[in-house]
């Protein structure tokens, strides 16, 4: 299975500012979030990417997109019907070949010797279905994540197969449907942004179009579908992600990228004197905050 086009949805009204902020990588050079994103997918083999806008935004972010902007096509969502209608809007730019799809809201830091796009790209190619990146999530986060419940497979560590898909469910629905053997008490498997997709999903989407139950059909819904069309996995990545649309998103992925770069001798530093000249931050830091609730929420 080839896996050559990528998709990136940054037309929610909310969030389609996100991929306009500016950082700074860890080789010290500044980006926007949109050229972060867009390296992310071309790590991965990617060859071809669309970029679903909402309309009067393409000047905006053809500026944002840097030397990149040759692989990028802009497709646009005309109206605000949701995540699905969203990513709907790339289906004739992906056609009948499986694609990388990625949020415009969040970055990604690899852990491991490959970026987290080609960690999930691997796993697709090698198992020939849709695969979905995710990562342990604390259940205060539930609100924030479409939440995945199945069952390890044998012998990959890390891999699951998924039953069912919720988007944003309550505690007690949690518990009660998408408990994951082998993960915390307390914890779920969480969509970590990123997917590998084959044209299978588009069959999922328009039936979840069509549901007149749903206001908003979001990719959780389309992709509940899934475990009734075929084999679809849930891959944990070894990597982080960080929604910049957070309360302090940009700053938390800000110092996480900065804290693994080059720059990382001259961020702990500064952070030690903002520190030490701030005593009761000091003590604000250390004593109210749970370092576990900082890393659930994407923190460093």
């Amino acid at each position: 299975m080839q896996v050559l086009k990528a998709v990136i949805t940054a037309a929610a009204p909310n969030q389609n500012t996100l991929p306009l902020q500016r950082l700074v990588d860890r080789n010290g050079e500044e980006k926007t979030a949109l050229q972060l994103i867009v390296e992310e997918t071309l790590s991965a083999g990617i060859e071809e990417i669309g970029v679903v806008i909402q309309p009067g935004d393409e000047a905006n972010y053809r500026a944002a997109a840097g030397s990149s902007i040759g692989a990028i096509r802009f497709l646009h969502q005309e109206r605000p019907l949701g995540y699905a209608d969203a990513l709907l809007k790339a289906e004739s730019f992906c056609g009948d070949d499986a694609f990388l799809h990625l949020v415009g809201d969040h970055l990604y830091l690899s852990a491991a010797s490959t970026s987290c796009a080609s960690q999930l790209v691997a796993v697709a190619k090698q198992h020939e279905c849709p695969v979905s990146a995710v990562q342990s999530t604390r259940e205060h986060r539930l609100p924030y994540f479409g939440i995945v419940g199945g069952t390890s497979v044998p012998r990959h560590d890390g891999l699951y197969e998924i039953r069912t898909v919720v988007e944003k469910p309550t505690p007690t629905l949690a518990e009660q449907e998408l408990i994951t053997p082998g993960l915390r008490s307390g914890y779920y498997l969480g969509y970590f942004g990123m997917h590998v997709m084959t044209p299978v999903m588009w069959a999922c989407m328009h039936d979840t179009m069509r549901d007149p139950s749903l206001e908003r059909p979001s990719l959780s819904d389309a992709a509940n579908q899934l475990p009734q069309r075929g084999k679809y996995l849930a891959f944990q990545v070894r990597g982080k992600r960080f929604n910049i649309g957070f309360q302090y998103g940009v700053l938390i992925a800000q110092l996480a990228i900065g804290l693994s770069g080059r720059d990382r001798d001259f961020l702990l530093t500064e952070l030690v004197e903002l520190l030490a000249t701030r005593p009761d931050l000091s003590q604000e830091i250390s004593g109210d905050h749970d370092p576990a609730d900082i890393a659930a929420s994407g923190g460093i």
